[in-house]
């Protein structure tokens, strides 16, 4: 019998990935997207593929649904993964900015977990797999909100982990650090509806540091470091082929100095040392 995962954020990158290769590997893939002609493109590959938006509960719960629905009421594994940024200065960022990040982010990922849950406390067992970030280990600069939403990530995992302790259902960070996606295209136009860097004091900083970066072209020179989606899905498959996965899967160098950094340094040498980054 096909082992059965739910995957959101399917439209490229980390869930276009990680949805191919298990579909590949003879896993019944659930790939969900916002948007339905992402989801139609996927139903050509011959993946089975519907909308779940995390910003709209009613699309949460029905996609939840669906999922139970087209695995006879069973679910092997959850692998929650999109998510985006706003980049800005904190000072920026108005309150409904950091209302709709978070809704995507936080809320939609974790309502999906508890609608799933249910029938895996059913079945005795399961994987409920969460797309963390280096940056839900680590803050850095320019990136509040998205540091923000990935350590609230980090926390409520962690909670649920332990809250199901002995449950067969096993509750895992993967936590990645450069990867070749689309997330900086995807989090142009939040930029521009919610970050007004012409009022800016930063106004300068916002000219010569974050939107060279942001409006970088794509397939230009990689970050140092970076690594292709394929190396995320290696640890996703690692977690799921396990009885008793790690709680945390690291990916990339930057991850693994984070994590040894969060671990050995002060909050003021860990400071220096991002600030130097």
């Amino acid at each position: 019998m096909k082992k059965s995962i739910l995957i959101t954020g399917c439209s490229s990158g980390i869930g276009l990935d990680a949805a191919t290769t298990l579909h590949a590997e003879g896993w019944q893939v659930l790939a969900t997207c916002r948007a339905e002609n992402d989801c139609a493109a996927l139903r050509e590959q011959g993946l089975e593929s519907f909308v779940l938006d995390y910003n709209d509960s009613e699309s949460v719960c029905n996609g939840a649904a669906q999922a139970l629905e087209r695995t006879g009421g069973t679910l092997d594994a959850l692998f929650n993964n999109g998510a985006y940024g706003i980049p800005g200065f904190t000072e920026d960022v108005p309150r409904d900015a950091l209302r709709h990040l978070f809704e995507t982010n936080l809320f939609g990922p974790f309502e999906l977990i508890n609608q799933v849950l249910p029938a895996m406390r059913k079945q005795g067992h399961g994987h409920i797999i969460n797309c963390s970030s280096v940056l839900g280990l680590v803050a850095m600069p320019y990136r509040g909100p998205y540091n923000a939403s990935k350590f609230a990530m980090e926390g409520l995992t962690d909670t649920l982990r332990l809250e199901l302790h002995n449950s067969g259902i096993h509750v895992v960070l993967i936590e990645p650090g450069p990867i070749s996606t689309k997330i900086r295209v995807n989090s142009q136009p939040h930029y521009e509806k919610w970050i007004d860097n012409e009022n800016s004091v930063h106004k300068a900083a916002y000219k010569q540091v974050i939107e060279p970066r942001l409006y970088a072209p794509l397939g230009g020179k990689p970050d140092r470091f970076e690594l292709p989606s394929s190396a995320v899905t290696e640890k996703l498959k690692r977690a799921l082929d396990s009885d008793n996965p790690k709680p945390r899967y690291y990916v990339t160098t930057p991850t693994y100095l984070a994590g040894a950094f969060k671990r050995l340094c002060s909050s003021r040498l860990l400071d220096k040392i991002t600030l130097r980054s």
